[in-house]
Protein backbone atom coordinates (compact mmCIF):
# COMPACT_ATOMS: atom_id res chain seq x y z
CA UNK A 1 0.00 0.00 0.00
CA UNK A 2 1.50 3.11 -1.40
CA UNK A 3 0.54 6.64 0.33
CA UNK A 4 1.26 10.06 -1.29
CA UNK A 5 0.39 13.14 -1.42
CA UNK A 6 1.44 16.23 -3.82
CA UNK A 7 1.56 19.99 -3.70
CA UNK A 8 3.60 20.71 -6.26
CA UNK A 9 0.34 21.60 -8.64
CA UNK A 10 -2.98 20.88 -7.08
CA UNK A 11 -3.15 19.45 -3.86
CA UNK A 12 -3.55 15.44 -4.29
CA UNK A 13 -3.88 12.18 -1.58
CA UNK A 14 -3.11 9.72 -3.73
CA UNK A 15 -2.66 5.61 -2.39
CA UNK A 16 -1.30 3.30 -5.13
CA UNK A 17 -1.72 6.47 -7.32
CA UNK A 18 -5.25 6.61 -7.24
CA UNK A 19 -6.39 9.88 -6.26
CA UNK A 20 -8.62 9.86 -3.12
CA UNK A 21 -11.49 12.58 -2.40
CA UNK A 22 -10.11 15.53 0.04
CA UNK A 23 -12.82 17.80 -0.16
CA UNK A 24 -13.30 21.87 -1.05
CA UNK A 25 -10.58 23.94 -0.87
CA UNK A 26 -10.72 24.36 3.04
CA UNK A 27 -9.45 20.58 4.02
CA UNK A 28 -7.16 20.39 0.68
CA UNK A 29 -5.61 24.01 2.39
CA UNK A 30 -5.37 22.03 5.62
CA UNK A 31 -3.91 18.96 3.91
CA UNK A 32 -1.21 21.10 1.88
CA UNK A 33 -0.29 23.20 5.23
CA UNK A 34 0.16 19.85 7.05
CA UNK A 35 2.29 18.20 4.17
CA UNK A 36 4.86 21.18 3.91
CA UNK A 37 5.10 20.98 7.88
CA UNK A 38 5.49 17.16 7.25
CA UNK A 39 6.59 15.24 10.69
CA UNK A 40 5.78 18.28 12.63
CA UNK A 41 2.89 19.29 14.48
CA UNK A 42 1.51 22.56 13.59
CA UNK A 43 -1.08 24.22 15.96
CA UNK A 44 -4.76 24.46 15.68
CA UNK A 45 -4.44 28.10 15.51
CA UNK A 46 -1.83 28.13 12.65
CA UNK A 47 -3.60 26.29 10.54
CA UNK A 48 -6.79 27.87 11.12
CA UNK A 49 -5.24 31.26 9.83
CA UNK A 50 -4.10 29.05 6.92
CA UNK A 51 -7.04 27.35 6.27
CA UNK A 52 -9.83 30.65 6.27
CA UNK A 53 -6.95 32.89 5.39
CA UNK A 54 -6.55 34.68 8.78
CA UNK A 55 -9.71 35.21 9.30
CA UNK A 56 -10.95 32.06 11.12
CA UNK A 57 -14.48 31.36 12.77
CA UNK A 58 -14.84 30.95 16.46
CA UNK A 59 -15.64 27.66 16.23
CA UNK A 60 -12.37 26.86 13.60
CA UNK A 61 -11.54 23.60 16.30
CA UNK A 62 -14.86 21.72 15.55
CA UNK A 63 -14.49 22.57 11.76
CA UNK A 64 -10.65 21.27 11.56
CA UNK A 65 -11.51 17.90 13.55
CA UNK A 66 -14.68 17.59 10.67
CA UNK A 67 -11.79 18.14 8.40
CA UNK A 68 -9.37 15.91 10.03
CA UNK A 69 -12.39 13.04 10.59
CA UNK A 70 -13.22 13.02 6.58
CA UNK A 71 -9.13 12.63 5.95
CA UNK A 72 -8.96 9.65 8.21
CA UNK A 73 -12.10 8.14 6.91
CA UNK A 74 -10.66 8.60 3.43
CA UNK A 75 -7.71 6.70 4.11
CA UNK A 76 -8.86 3.98 6.17
CA UNK A 77 -11.30 3.26 3.61
CA UNK A 78 -8.38 2.86 1.14
CA UNK A 79 -6.89 0.24 3.41
CA UNK A 80 -4.22 3.08 5.17
CA UNK A 81 -4.35 3.39 8.99
CA UNK A 82 -5.03 7.17 9.25
CA UNK A 83 -3.90 7.19 13.10
CA UNK A 84 0.05 6.17 12.10
CA UNK A 85 -0.46 9.13 9.12
CA UNK A 86 -2.63 11.76 10.51
CA UNK A 87 -1.63 12.13 14.46
CA UNK A 88 -3.16 14.46 17.00
CA UNK A 89 -1.12 16.54 18.96
CA UNK A 90 -1.73 18.30 22.43
CA UNK A 91 -1.58 21.72 20.09
CA UNK A 92 -2.62 20.62 16.50
CA UNK A 93 -1.81 17.79 14.13
CA UNK A 94 1.22 16.53 12.37
CA UNK A 95 1.05 14.48 9.07
CA UNK A 96 3.86 11.51 9.38
CA UNK A 97 4.87 10.72 6.11
CA UNK A 98 8.77 10.62 4.77
CA UNK A 99 9.87 12.62 2.09
CA UNK A 100 9.56 10.30 -0.79
CA UNK A 101 6.07 10.23 0.03
CA UNK A 102 5.16 13.62 -1.82
CA UNK A 103 6.31 15.82 -4.09
CA UNK A 104 7.93 18.45 -2.34
CA UNK A 105 10.41 16.08 -0.23
CA UNK A 106 11.28 14.36 -3.74
CA UNK A 107 12.01 17.31 -4.89
CA UNK A 108 14.44 18.87 -2.29
CA UNK A 109 15.91 15.27 -2.21
CA UNK A 110 16.71 14.78 -5.60
CA UNK A 111 18.08 18.47 -5.82
CA UNK A 112 20.48 18.16 -3.02
CA UNK A 113 22.01 14.90 -4.46
CA UNK A 114 21.83 16.68 -7.86
CA UNK A 115 24.06 19.55 -6.54
CA UNK A 116 25.81 17.31 -4.64
CA UNK A 117 26.84 15.43 -8.21
CA UNK A 118 27.23 19.50 -9.64
CA UNK A 119 30.11 19.65 -7.22
CA UNK A 120 31.70 16.73 -7.29
CA UNK A 121 32.48 17.60 -10.82
CA UNK A 122 29.93 15.17 -12.45
CA UNK A 123 27.45 17.24 -14.53
CA UNK A 124 26.05 14.33 -16.74
CA UNK A 125 24.40 12.68 -13.00
CA UNK A 126 23.83 16.59 -11.93
CA UNK A 127 22.09 16.71 -15.27
CA UNK A 128 20.20 13.81 -14.96
CA UNK A 129 18.91 14.30 -11.13
CA UNK A 130 17.73 18.34 -11.71
CA UNK A 131 15.72 16.62 -14.43
CA UNK A 132 14.19 14.55 -12.13
CA UNK A 133 13.42 16.87 -9.61
CA UNK A 134 11.62 19.36 -12.27
CA UNK A 135 9.70 16.20 -13.25
CA UNK A 136 8.02 16.10 -9.68
CA UNK A 137 5.91 19.63 -10.73
CA UNK A 138 2.87 18.72 -12.47
CA UNK A 139 1.87 22.52 -12.72
CA UNK A 140 2.03 25.53 -10.11
CA UNK A 141 2.50 24.43 -6.60
CA UNK A 142 -1.26 24.49 -4.95
CA UNK A 143 -2.76 25.99 -7.91
CA UNK A 144 -5.94 24.66 -6.82
CA UNK A 145 -5.52 26.66 -3.75
CA UNK A 146 -4.99 30.51 -5.84
CA UNK A 147 -6.24 33.05 -3.22
CA UNK A 148 -5.11 32.00 0.23
CA UNK A 149 -1.92 33.55 1.17
CA UNK A 150 -0.23 30.69 2.55
CA UNK A 151 -0.57 28.88 -0.69
CA UNK A 152 0.48 31.91 -2.89
CA UNK A 153 3.22 32.55 -0.44
CA UNK A 154 4.49 29.11 -0.75
CA UNK A 155 4.07 28.99 -4.48
CA UNK A 156 5.95 32.40 -5.16
CA UNK A 157 9.03 30.63 -3.24
CA UNK A 158 8.53 27.78 -4.97
CA UNK A 159 8.39 28.80 -8.17
CA UNK A 160 11.79 30.67 -7.24
CA UNK A 161 13.40 27.24 -6.28
CA UNK A 162 11.87 25.85 -9.11
CA UNK A 163 13.56 28.28 -11.67
CA UNK A 164 17.10 27.69 -9.66
CA UNK A 165 16.79 24.21 -10.28
CA UNK A 166 15.75 24.86 -13.98
CA UNK A 167 19.03 26.99 -14.64
CA UNK A 168 20.97 24.86 -12.65
CA UNK A 169 20.28 21.56 -15.25
CA UNK A 170 21.05 24.12 -17.88
CA UNK A 171 24.65 24.96 -16.43
CA UNK A 172 24.78 20.78 -16.44
CA UNK A 173 23.94 20.70 -20.03
CA UNK A 174 26.11 23.45 -20.90
CA UNK A 175 29.16 21.55 -19.18
CA UNK A 176 27.80 18.26 -20.98
CA UNK A 177 28.79 19.78 -23.95
CA UNK A 178 25.01 20.36 -25.28
CA UNK A 179 24.74 24.36 -25.22
CA UNK A 180 22.98 24.52 -28.32
CA UNK A 181 19.48 21.62 -26.99
CA UNK A 182 18.97 24.27 -24.06
CA UNK A 183 18.99 28.12 -26.48
CA UNK A 184 15.73 27.95 -26.81
CA UNK A 185 14.85 26.89 -23.18
CA UNK A 186 16.65 30.15 -22.13
CA UNK A 187 14.84 32.18 -24.71
CA UNK A 188 11.98 31.50 -22.86
CA UNK A 189 13.11 32.14 -19.48
CA UNK A 190 14.91 35.42 -20.31
CA UNK A 191 11.81 36.78 -21.73
CA UNK A 192 9.63 35.60 -18.65
CA UNK A 193 12.12 36.72 -16.30
CA UNK A 194 13.82 39.48 -18.27
CA UNK A 195 15.30 41.31 -15.13
CA UNK A 196 17.67 38.13 -14.65
CA UNK A 197 21.27 38.72 -15.55
CA UNK A 198 22.77 34.77 -14.90
CA UNK A 199 19.87 33.62 -16.83
CA UNK A 200 20.92 36.25 -19.69
CA UNK A 201 25.30 34.68 -18.88
CA UNK A 202 23.51 31.35 -19.02
CA UNK A 203 21.63 32.22 -22.86
CA UNK A 204 24.92 34.10 -24.45
CA UNK A 205 27.29 31.45 -23.22
CA UNK A 206 25.05 29.04 -24.99
CA UNK A 207 24.84 30.69 -28.10
CA UNK A 208 28.31 31.28 -28.05
CA UNK A 209 29.40 27.69 -27.71
CA UNK A 210 26.76 27.22 -30.33
CA UNK A 211 29.11 28.67 -32.78
CA UNK A 212 26.04 31.55 -32.60
CA UNK A 213 28.61 34.85 -32.28
CA UNK A 214 26.15 37.34 -33.87
CA UNK A 215 23.19 35.99 -32.00
CA UNK A 216 25.48 36.06 -28.87
CA UNK A 217 26.16 39.52 -28.97
CA UNK A 218 22.75 40.65 -29.93
CA UNK A 219 21.46 38.83 -26.65
CA UNK A 220 24.01 41.15 -24.95
CA UNK A 221 22.45 44.13 -26.34
CA UNK A 222 19.00 43.15 -25.68
CA UNK A 223 20.29 42.54 -21.71
CA UNK A 224 21.66 46.28 -21.92
CA UNK A 225 18.51 47.75 -23.33
CA UNK A 226 16.30 45.81 -20.71
CA UNK A 227 18.15 46.87 -17.58
CA UNK A 228 18.38 50.38 -18.77
CA UNK A 229 14.72 50.87 -19.59
CA UNK A 230 13.39 48.62 -16.83
CA UNK A 231 15.76 49.69 -13.63
CA UNK A 232 17.99 52.84 -15.24
CA UNK A 233 21.47 49.91 -14.17
CA UNK A 234 24.11 48.78 -16.50
CA UNK A 235 24.95 45.02 -16.42
CA UNK A 236 26.57 44.08 -14.15
CA UNK A 237 30.91 42.84 -13.74
CA UNK A 238 30.16 39.36 -14.30
CA UNK A 239 28.25 40.03 -17.56
CA UNK A 240 30.32 42.75 -18.95
CA UNK A 241 33.44 40.37 -18.83
CA UNK A 242 31.37 37.66 -20.77
CA UNK A 243 30.72 40.30 -23.58
CA UNK A 244 34.08 40.96 -23.69
CA UNK A 245 35.53 37.54 -23.99
CA UNK A 246 32.44 36.76 -26.85
CA UNK A 247 33.76 39.85 -28.94
CA UNK A 248 37.00 38.90 -28.38
CA UNK A 249 36.33 35.44 -29.43
CA UNK A 250 37.93 33.88 -26.42
CA UNK A 251 37.29 30.55 -25.37
CA UNK A 252 34.74 29.70 -22.59
CA UNK A 253 35.28 27.04 -20.05
CA UNK A 254 32.51 26.02 -18.74
CA UNK A 255 34.02 24.89 -15.74
CA UNK A 256 34.21 28.21 -14.79
CA UNK A 257 30.75 29.27 -15.12
CA UNK A 258 28.44 30.18 -12.05
CA UNK A 259 27.62 27.50 -10.04
CA UNK A 260 24.66 27.07 -8.45
CA UNK A 261 24.47 28.42 -5.70
CA UNK A 262 26.39 31.67 -6.65
CA UNK A 263 23.33 31.65 -9.10
CA UNK A 264 20.94 31.11 -6.61
CA UNK A 265 22.03 34.16 -4.28
CA UNK A 266 22.00 36.44 -7.54
CA UNK A 267 18.82 35.42 -8.25
CA UNK A 268 17.13 35.48 -4.48
CA UNK A 269 18.79 38.98 -4.11
CA UNK A 270 16.37 40.33 -7.10
CA UNK A 271 13.52 38.18 -6.38
CA UNK A 272 13.73 39.45 -2.82
CA UNK A 273 13.51 43.01 -4.30
CA UNK A 274 9.87 42.05 -6.23
CA UNK A 275 7.49 41.44 -2.94
CA UNK A 276 9.27 44.23 -1.24
CA UNK A 277 8.63 46.39 -3.95
CA UNK A 278 6.35 49.97 -3.57
CA UNK A 279 5.01 51.53 -5.96
CA UNK A 280 4.02 55.33 -3.84
CA UNK A 281 5.64 57.04 -0.85
CA UNK A 282 6.87 60.23 0.27
CA UNK A 283 10.28 61.56 1.94
CA UNK A 284 10.73 62.88 4.95
CA UNK A 285 13.09 65.78 5.81
CA UNK A 286 15.28 66.31 8.53
CA UNK A 287 13.09 68.99 9.18
CA UNK A 288 9.99 66.52 9.60
CA UNK A 289 8.47 67.90 6.71
CA UNK A 290 7.40 65.43 3.71
CA UNK A 291 7.17 65.29 0.34
CA UNK A 292 5.10 62.58 -2.10
CA UNK A 293 6.90 60.97 -4.71
CA UNK A 294 4.72 61.87 -8.01
CA UNK A 295 3.22 59.66 -10.52
CA UNK A 296 6.12 61.27 -12.86
CA UNK A 297 8.76 60.69 -10.16
CA UNK A 298 10.49 63.13 -8.25
CA UNK A 299 13.93 64.75 -9.47
CA UNK A 300 15.88 66.17 -6.54
CA UNK A 301 19.17 68.66 -6.36
CA UNK A 302 20.56 72.33 -5.62
CA UNK A 303 18.49 73.81 -8.75
CA UNK A 304 14.79 75.49 -7.85
CA UNK A 305 13.71 73.68 -11.07
CA UNK A 306 14.19 70.35 -8.96
CA UNK A 307 11.20 68.57 -7.50
CA UNK A 308 12.46 68.92 -3.97
CA UNK A 309 15.13 71.80 -3.58
CA UNK A 310 17.94 71.52 -1.43
CA UNK A 311 19.86 73.83 0.03
CA UNK A 312 22.82 72.33 0.64
CA UNK A 313 26.37 73.16 -0.97
CA UNK A 314 27.50 69.15 -0.97
CA UNK A 315 23.98 68.23 -3.36
CA UNK A 316 24.41 69.22 -6.88
CA UNK A 317 22.72 71.14 -9.27
CA UNK A 318 20.58 67.80 -10.17
CA UNK A 319 21.78 65.33 -8.01
CA UNK A 320 19.35 62.26 -7.72
CA UNK A 321 15.55 61.17 -9.84
CA UNK A 322 12.88 58.66 -7.94
CA UNK A 323 11.35 56.98 -10.49
CA UNK A 324 8.94 54.80 -11.13
CA UNK A 325 9.75 50.95 -12.88
CA UNK A 326 8.63 47.48 -12.93
CA UNK A 327 10.85 46.78 -9.77
CA UNK A 328 9.14 49.43 -7.75
CA UNK A 329 10.41 52.78 -7.44
CA UNK A 330 14.22 53.23 -7.88
CA UNK A 331 16.71 56.16 -6.44
CA UNK A 332 18.87 57.30 -9.66
CA UNK A 333 22.17 59.11 -9.35
CA UNK A 334 21.84 62.18 -11.69
CA UNK A 335 26.08 61.58 -12.27
CA UNK A 336 26.29 63.62 -8.79
CA UNK A 337 29.83 64.97 -7.55
CA UNK A 338 29.22 62.99 -4.06
CA UNK A 339 27.16 60.21 -4.61
CA UNK A 340 24.28 58.67 -3.59
CA UNK A 341 23.72 56.65 -0.61
CA UNK A 342 21.19 54.08 0.79
CA UNK A 343 21.69 53.29 4.46
CA UNK A 344 24.96 54.51 4.50
CA UNK A 345 26.08 52.49 1.15
CA UNK A 346 26.60 54.12 -2.09
CA UNK A 347 25.07 52.83 -5.14
CA UNK A 348 26.61 52.60 -7.94
CA UNK A 349 23.74 54.16 -10.21
CA UNK A 350 20.45 53.24 -9.19
CA UNK A 351 18.23 51.02 -6.69
CA UNK A 352 15.49 49.98 -5.53
CA UNK A 353 14.14 51.60 -2.61
CA UNK A 354 11.83 50.02 0.33
CA UNK A 355 10.05 51.20 3.26
CA UNK A 356 12.63 53.23 5.48
CA UNK A 357 15.70 53.82 3.41
CA UNK A 358 17.72 56.58 4.32
CA UNK A 359 18.50 58.24 1.41
CA UNK A 360 21.12 60.69 1.94
CA UNK A 361 22.42 63.57 -0.85
CA UNK A 362 25.13 65.46 0.15
CA UNK A 363 24.97 66.12 3.83
CA UNK A 364 20.98 65.67 3.74
CA UNK A 365 19.29 62.02 4.76
CA UNK A 366 16.33 61.86 3.53
CA UNK A 367 14.00 58.78 5.05
CA UNK A 368 11.47 57.00 2.39
CA UNK A 369 8.29 56.54 3.66
CA UNK A 370 6.13 53.56 1.73
CA UNK A 371 2.69 54.12 1.31
CA UNK A 372 0.58 51.50 2.76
Amino acid sequence: MSLEVRVLGPVQLLVDGHALPVGGPKPRALLAALTVNRRRAVSSQALADIVWNDEPPDSYQASLQVFVSNIRKTLRNAGVDPGAVLRTESSGYRLEIADEQCDLGRFESIRRTGMEAGAAGNPEAAARLYGDALNQWSGRALDDLTGLSFADSFATAMDEERLLVAAARIDAEIACGRASSVVGELVAMTNAHPLREPLWAQLITALYLSGRQADALDACRRVRTVLADELGIDPGPALVALEQRVLRQEPLNTVEMADVERMAKAMTETVTEMPRAVRSGQLRLPDGRTVPVARTGLKIGRMTDNDLVLDDPKASRYHAHITPSRAGLLVKDLHSANGVYINEEAIESAAVLADGDAIRIGSTVLVFQAAH
